[in-house]
Order: C-alpha cells, then structure tokens, then sequence
C-alpha cells in the first residue's frame, strides 16, 4: 500500500464519523450527510494529497463545506424548477424523461456559470434564457449598455474556457 493510501485509509478511520456527524449537524439529514461524507474523501483520494495534510479536521471540513454549498445549490435549483413545473397546467408540463433532461442541463448551465460574479451571472440568464437584449438588460439592471457588454464578454469567456476543459 502507497503511503499517500496508507494516509488516506488512516484519514478515513480516524475522522469519517467525525465528518458525517459534522455534515448532518449542519444539514439535519443522516443521509444527504453520509453522502457528503463520502464525497468527501473521494475528492482527497482523487487529489492524491492525503499524506501531506496537516490539519486533517480543518481541511476535510473545508472540501466538505464547499460540496455542501455546491449540494445546496443544486437543490434549491431543482427546487425552483419543481416550483415553475407545479405552476404550469398538466398538460403544458413536459413528460418525466423530458423534465430529467431539462433538469441535467439546468444543472449543467449552473455548473457553467459556478465562479462568475453575481452580475455577470444575472445578466448572462437574462440573455441567454429570458431572451432580453443588451439594452433590454441594462435597462431592467440600471447598468449601462457597456457593462452589459462586458458581463457578457466574460461570462461567454468563462463557459468557452470551461467548455475546453480550460480553468476560468
């Protein structure tokens, strides 16, 4: 066994209770918290990093916040889009594989658009999915028409760059 798995292995047996006990106080659910858990350490093994941490406690609650903020908004986003669906007439509301999809590329746009600030991202959606044009935009958000177009160069930028496996 490598060192780094033999750091991992004792990561795991020493502070996995820990972790999930951590989780479930912060979500208030036994299983969304062993999953997180779980997440967890399958981001340190793919990391390969496990020998040189130093403040286990610390840093396994710093990955396991940042997956709990990113399950967290991934939830309240199909939430939403339950919330719209419910509010549409049965029969203008997509058929079950359909309402999957739509979800798996809602998750996607949001995964894209994860990182850019909260401007650039809201005038991205108005674009993109509501359909407004630059003036439009500006408009509804009181910024001018430059900033519009500067939010957008970005936020197109930032998802090219993702899209090319690329760091934005």
């Amino acid at each position: 066994m490598s060192v780094d798995a033999q750091a991992l292995h004792s990561l795991y047996h020493d502070h996995h209770t820990w972790l999930q006990g951590w989780l479930r106080r912060r979500l208030g659910n036994r299983c969304d918290a062993a999953d997180l858990a779980q997440d967890t350490f399958v981001r340190l093994l793919r990391a390969g990093n496990a020998a040189s941490i130093r403040e286990p406690r610390h840093y396994l609650a710093t990955v396991a916040r940042g997956l709990m903020v990113d399950f967290l908004r991934r939830r309240s986003l199909e939430q939403a889009y339950l919330d719209v669906l419910a509010s549409q007439p049965a029969a203008e509301q997509p058929g079950a594989e359909q309402q999957a999809l739509l979800l798996e590329a809602l998750m996607e746009v949001d995964r894209l658009l994860e990182g850019l600030g909260t401007k650039v991202r809201e005038v991205f959606i108005l674009s993109q999915l509501d359909g407004l044009t630059y003036a439009q935009i500006a408009a509804h958000l009181g910024i001018s028409l430059r900033s519009v177009n500067t939010y957008m160069s970005r936020a197109v930028e930032h998802c090219c760059l993702l899209q090319a496996g690329w760091q934005a």
